[in-house]
């Protein structure tokens, strides 16, 4: 008897990407599973956020295919209404607050709930209440807003490029416990770190990247 299958949330297959003369990406193929957290462990330059631009339809490889949620990757609306995505430093509005940040983002698709965004605020360590300005935000904090607005739509995959940077040890333990609680939430999570330790606390398969190649680890 065959076991339980177990749906998948984002399956690239064979993807390339050349820039210039420079092979960013070669043969790359990622499963992650729906209800799991994936990691992706590399040095800086090896190709990882460049993959992730590609999962997210920011950048089209030059070969091979991304499936989303079993569908394919290529269609905008698929993945826009699927992934919650923080890639990078996060750009926010800066003479605003970080609940008005949040708020005029959620309100491009959704009614906004203040209550609602204030939970999320909370969630990743940040007091919806004070009214500073996000220029005025440490690298820790705009990453914790980056890190709500990834996760705020609720969208079953939830795509992070080092979300602990600028973090300090408290602030880690946080979003790695804010982790475990939207895997069992039933979210599926793909993170991305060049902290090892990280990524084998967290993660349920490991892949390690370097020169643009792959290789499961886990």
């Amino acid at each position: 008897m065959g076991g339980i299958r177990v749906r998948t949330g984002i399956q690239v297959k064979g993807i390339s990407k050349k820039i210039g003369d420079q092979q960013l990406l070669e043969d790359v193929d990622i499963t992650c599973l729906c209800k799991s957290i994936t990691g992706i462990i590399g040095r800086n330059g090896s190709g990882k956020t460049v993959l992730l631009k590609c999962i997210c339809g920011l950048l089209k490889p030059d070969k091979g295919n991304i499936y989303i949620l079993e569908k394919s990757g290529n269609e905008e609306a698929l993945r826009l209404g699927s992934i919650g995505a923080l890639i990078e430093i996060p750009s926010f509005l800066s003479n605003y607050s970080g609940l008005k940040n949040l708020e005029l983002l959620y309100g491009i698709h959704n009614r906004v709930n203040r209550k609602y965004l204030k939970e999320i605020m909370l969630s990743v360590g940040l007091d919806p209440e004070k009214r500073k300005a996000v220029k005025k935000y440490s690298i820790g904090m705009k990453q914790r807003l980056g890190i709500a607005q990834a996760i705020m739509e609720k969208q079953e995959i939830v795509i992070l490029d080092e979300p602990m940077n600028g973090l300090d040890i408290e602030g880690v333990q946080q979003i790695k416990q804010l982790l475990i609680q939207l895997k069992n939430e039933g979210r599926t999570i793909l993170l991305v770190s060049h902290n090892h330790e990280d990524i084998e606390e967290l993660c349920d398969a490991v892949y390690e990247m370097s020169m643009g190649k792959v290789e499961q680890k886990k």
